[in-house]
């Protein structure tokens, strides 16, 4: 891949812009300058990126996957209506890729949020068919006992829907925390089937989905992460 190719995928700016960096030798890739624009680079040897003296993102190509722990009050939406877009929590150049959310977390909702700008992988994850399981934590506003948990495994219908469904599986660490695995990912599903249940969600947090946690990462923190 030619340098000023490349430079476009790391989301430097345009073709011209990348090929004007290159040109005033501005370029320094793993410790050397590269000033001529139709150098040919190997994305996968690439350990640092600097442009104009600042360090760069290195956006894994050609596709990338990033494990996010996401911070109540922002939207996962690139057009946000009341809350900052989640994606303003990265760096510039990775705000310009076309990267999508897998699924939504609502604006106070915490957790696990995978991004990417794979849309097989993202369909993949998100597909009822594939059933890929997602653990939840919930607050719940009443105290809650295992008669709750059965409900909620058994089914419960969603009045908005008139559509039955029944968590993986549910289960209570204290009468107010609930943790739930669902296999779906419905608009406020897990909001919708606690109050199907007869409680309400008074704070939620997504511990896992399929394989990703995000225990080991700050409020707010994310990480490129391999799918394979």
């Amino acid at each position: 891949m030619q340098l000023v190719k490349y430079l476009q995928a790391q989301g430097i700016g345009s073709r011209r812009q990348c090929q004007i960096l290159a040109d005033s030798g501005l370029v320094v890739v793993n410790g050397e300058t590269v000033s001529d624009a139709k150098a040919e680079i190997v994305p996968e040897t690439v350990r640092s990126l600097d442009i104009g003296g600042k360090p760069v993102c290195v956006i894994p190509l050609p596709c990338f996957y990033i494990l996010l722990n996401k911070p109540a009050g922002y939207e996962t939406s690139h057009k946000p209506r009341d809350w900052p877009s989640v994606f303003t929590l990265f760096p510039g150049n990775l705000r310009n890729a076309d990267m999508q959310a897998v699924g939504r977390l609502d604006a106070d909702t915490t957790g696990v949020l995978l991004i990417t700008n794979d849309g097989q992988f993202n369909h993949r994850m998100t597909s009822p068919k594939h059933h890929v399981a997602k653990l939840y934590r919930a607050t719940l506003k009443h105290a809650a006992d295992a008669a709750f948990c059965e409900r909620l495994e058994s089914g419960v219908l969603l009045h908005d829907d008139n559509e039955t469904v029944a968590a993986d599986a549910a289960e209570l660490s204290d009468p107010h925390t609930l943790l739930l695995t669902i296999g779906e990912g419905k608009y406020h599903q897990v909001k919708r089937m606690v109050a199907a249940a007869g409680n309400r969600v008074e704070k939620l947090h997504r511990l896992r989905f399929g394989a990703w946690s995000a225990e080991d990462l700050p409020v707010g923190g994310w990480r490129f992460v391999s799918i394979g």
